[in-house]
């Protein structure tokens, strides 16, 4: 499968589209897609995590391949405009400037912060913004907006994947270990949350503080294999360890270090994520390999969220035959919108906060272990919905 369609249907789309006219439209405009793409990196503990140079580029540019391929047939065409930013930069300018060049469908991976003031910056000129990165719940509550689309899960809902996965197996009794910086925090309040909502119990937290130096020295394993296990001594008798560290501090030392012998999930160990490169469902295996051939490294999730909210704003354009972006985005936003994403069913916005619906994808490094919504969570309108703020939880009023 390629985008949710079988080869032989795209074999026989891209013959149809061969056979147009060259000159089918040729006064359409390209629709443009910019990129605000941050260029911080951030250390990790494995050197097999350290983000790449084009880490989100490189997904959206395979998306926009996808754009391009499709469009044919209508006579569209797309155009991304990268427009890397460091830290310190003045994030609305680099927007006045997208602006100065027509642009109006901004996607970027800034923080929370700087996605606030792109939207907030951009509605004076007709944008919309798509979030690819922000895990935030303040962009989805009190800080949501009507032009601000968010392609990234929640916190909310990454963290309900996990305890739904949790909860299935009857693993209820959690010991949250969260670390240091604001974002930790957050994630371990998404946490608490999650264990009210479905019924489990966090019996035990632990504050594991970030005091900074080398992640790694030459004693570091050896120091590692000591500490780790005392850091994790005396809890009460529980299930797993659940780790809140989205600055990979101490997560990913847990696994096989930890004082009792019980699972890691959260930032270790089992993780939510939007994509891993083991994930073979659906076409999986074609787009990694895809991916692969243009890329020469495996796709990782901020390409995924790339590549797909590049891919929404092509199959908007392709169903409406229009390269207008208000025309597009107000496509997008009804009800017969929908995205094939390799994950087995189309993803969807909801209409109260803005965000893509998706099934999340519980991986342990080298597989697959299970994709939440879990079997018995059900809902009335998606089970979908049983991941992060439903409607009757939502603080949004979009504006």
């Amino acid at each position: 499968m390629r985008n949710g369609i079988s080869r032989r249907h795209a074999v026989a789309l891209l013959l149809a589209a061969s056979a147009l006219p060259s000159t089918a439209r040729a006064d359409e405009p390209a629709i443009q897609i910019g990129y605000i793409r941050s260029m911080e990196r951030h250390p990790t503990i494995s050197l097999l995590d350290k983000p790449t140079p084009n880490a989100g580029l490189a997904g959206a540019t395979l998306g926009l391949d996808d754009d391009n391929t499709t469009g044919r047939l209508q006579g569209q065409s797309f155009a991304l405009i990268d427009v890397p930013v460091h830290p310190n930069t003045d994030v609305v300018a680099a927007l006045e400037g997208l602006a100065t060049k027509g642009v109006k469908l901004v996607m970027t991976d800034l923080p929370a912060d700087a996605v606030l003031k792109l939207a907030d910056a951009g509605r004076a000129h007709g944008m919309t913004v798509f979030n690819l990165a922000a895990p935030d719940d303040t962009l989805r509550q009190q800080d949501c907006r009507n032009d601000l689309i968010h392609v990234a899960p929640s916190r909310a809902m990454l963290a309900d994947a996990v305890g739904q996965y949790l909860v299935w197996k009857k693993w209820t009794r959690w010991y949250l270990v969260y670390g240091s910086h604001p974002e930790d925090k957050l994630l371990a309040d998404a946490y608490r949350r999650t264990a009210t909502r479905f019924g489990a119990k966090i019996v035990a937290e632990k504050l594991f503080a970030d005091t900074g130096g080398s992640r790694e020295t030459d004693s570091g394993v050896a120091e590692t294999q000591q500490q780790i296990p005392r850091q994790t001594q005396g809890a009460p008798d529980y299930d797993v360890l659940i780790a809140a560290d989205e600055n990979e501090v101490f997560a990913g030392y847990l696994p096989f270090r930890t004082w009792d012998a019980r699972p890691v999930a959260g930032s270790a160990g089992l993780e939510p994520t939007t994509w891993d490169a083991s994930s073979e469902s659906w076409g999986g295996t074609q787009l990694q390999d895809r991916f692969e051939r243009l890329f020469h490294r495996q796709m990782m999730p901020l390409d995924m969220q790339a590549w797909t909210g590049v891919r929404m704003v092509g199959e908007a354009a392709s169903r409406t035959g229009s390269s207008d972006p208000d025309k597009i985005m107000a496509y997008m936003k009804g009800s017969d919108f929908g995205i094939a994403a390799y994950k087995g069913q189309r993803l969807t916005l909801r209409d109260w906060d803005w965000q893509l619906r998706q099934p999340i994808l519980l991986a342990d490094g080298r597989t697959v272990v299970s994709i939440s919504p879990q079997p018995g969570f059900l809902h009335q309108v998606t089970e979908l919905d049983t991941l992060g703020i439903d409607r009757p939880e939502t603080k949004c009023k979009l504006q």
